[in-house]
């Protein structure tokens, strides 16, 4: 099984870095990132993050986008491993993908410097389960670079994706009363001419 997930991560890298040697912009994982909310006990909410994502846009406004489901953050070690072997179930399911297509005169009026708020419809491919999503966002640019940042919150349901079991789980194991199964997520994406 490890060898097969091994020869998907291989094959899953080779698509990617064709697809990016005809994009127009690169993400800039190191100033990128997405952030979801969990809300515990019906009253207490945190942010967590994650730290590695690859993504583009293509010169004809196709986007993709890939969040390695491990490098989930939440400032608590014990509470990260238990969200990549519980929730995300990581070693079957070690990414997550997100995919778009963006109007090109959009790209064309921020690449003369305009600023275009916009909904875009975007598959998400999460723990074997592809949903379409309308994601609000703001697209700007400042001539070196692109940003893509959200206008408000997407609200994922958990169940929809068929994690509402790893939840409960979690809620277990932490001997929490609760922990919402709908997560507010944002986005704050930025790219870079690619070479």
């Amino acid at each position: 099984m490890n060898k097969r997930i091994a020869i998907a991560g291989v094959l899953a890298a080779g698509y990617l870095a064709c697809a990016q040697a005809m994009a127009q912009w690169e993400l800039d994982s190191e100033h990128s990132s997405i952030n979801f909310i969990s809300v515990k006990n019906a009253a207490i909410a945190e942010t967590h993050s994650f730290d590695s994502l690859v993504g583009y846009v293509g010169k004809s406004g196709n986007v993709q986008l890939t969040i390695d489901l491990a490098s989930v953050e939440t400032l608590i070690p014990i509470r990260n491993e238990r969200m990549r072997d519980m929730l995300f179930k990581t070693v079957e399911f070690p990414s997550a993908s997100i995919a778009a297509e963006v109007d090109p005169a959009i790209l064309a009026e921020v690449d003369k410097g305009g600023t275009v708020s916009t909904e875009v419809p975007v598959r998400l491919s999460l723990h074997g389960v592809d949903d379409d999503l309308t994601v609000p966002v703001t697209v700007f640019s400042d001539g070196g670079s692109l940003s893509v940042v959200s206008s408000r919150p997407v609200i994922i349901n958990a169940a929809d994706f068929g994690l509402a079991g790893g939840v409960e789980a979690l809620r277990k194991v932490a001997g929490l009363n609760s922990i919402s199964t709908a997560v507010p997520v944002t986005l704050n994406l930025h790219f870079s001419h690619a070479p």
